[in-house]
């Protein structure tokens, strides 16, 4: 009889362990191709896992829907460069970007060629909302976090998916466990205390100007921050499309809720 309850127990326990992974995956979201409508319908359908509307700047914490940032400042053509911590999205949207670079750049493709000094930019890259692009200067890594839209970064929050849209990944190196990636663009999703909840790599195409999506939704809120490393190497004057280089656009993500 004590046998079959230890059996009893060992197996519902282990049953609890893998019901709780399988709910830890979340759902994602992989499309690439040549122009913004080969990679529309997928970020269309991520934006509606999220569900609810797209909140803009109103103040939450609301209990349902989306932020997004295009880094189009209204339809500004401006090469504009920013410090890190960024914090322009911080009190109106709940997102804070950090680099281990000295800051950021939001810059129509011409504009990030001529800001680094490298006029092919202007082919190689391509924006899916027109017309800015979003880079780290000197870096290619860049974290998000999440806070209470409307504290101005006083109010740490979650949110329960998050998804991006990069340009020109020309790399279809795929991570691989134990091993480092070396020419993959990766989002690594991470909870309130830095575990990896989730990691993917976004998906390529052939061919300047191509346009990714990597998103994923999990079940509650539960993604503090994201990693996010475009391509292999920060852009500059002295690199070109050899290595890949990879810029970011349309950063989309589910209502920050309050920490639980």
């Amino acid at each position: 009889m004590k046998n079959a309850v230890r059996k009893f127990i060992l197996g519902n326990f282990i049953l609890l362990v893998f019901a709780n992974l399988a709910g830890a995956q979340p759902v994602v979201f992989k499309a690439a191709g040549p122009t913004a409508v080969s990679i529309q319908g997928t970020v269309d359908q991520f934006r509606a896992s999220l569900g609810g509307a797209n909140n803009g700047n109103t103040p939450g914490p609301l209990a349902a829907g989306r932020r997004e940032i295009n880094w189009d400042g209204g339809g500004s053509t401006a090469t504009s460069v920013g410090t890190t911590p960024f914090d322009v999205f911080l009190n109106t949207r709940g997102g804070r970007f950090e680099t281990d670079g000295p800051g950021f750049l939001q810059a129509p493709a011409s504009g990030l060629g001529d800001f680094l000094g490298n006029p092919t930019y202007a082919n190689i890259f391509r924006s899916f909302s027109p017309v800015r692009l979003f880079s780290p200067i000197d870096s290619n890594l860049t974290v998000a976090r999440f806070f209470i839209p409307g504290t101005a970064g006083g109010v740490p929050a979650a949110t329960r998916g998050f998804g991006v849209v990069f340009t020109d990944v020309d790399s279809n190196e795929q991570p691989v466990r134990n091993r480092p990636c070396n020419t993959c663009t990766t989002v690594e999703f991470l909870d309130a205390e830095g575990n990896v909840l989730f990691n993917s790599f976004a998906p390529s195409a052939p061919g300047d100007g191509n346009l990714s999506f990597l998103g994923a939704v999990f079940e509650d809120a539960r993604v503090a921050s994201v990693r996010i490393k475009a391509g292999n190497k920060a852009a500059g004057a002295a690199e070109f499309d050899s290595i890949d280089l990879v810029m970011m656009d349309d950063f989309i993500y589910g209502e920050p809720q309050l920490l639980q």
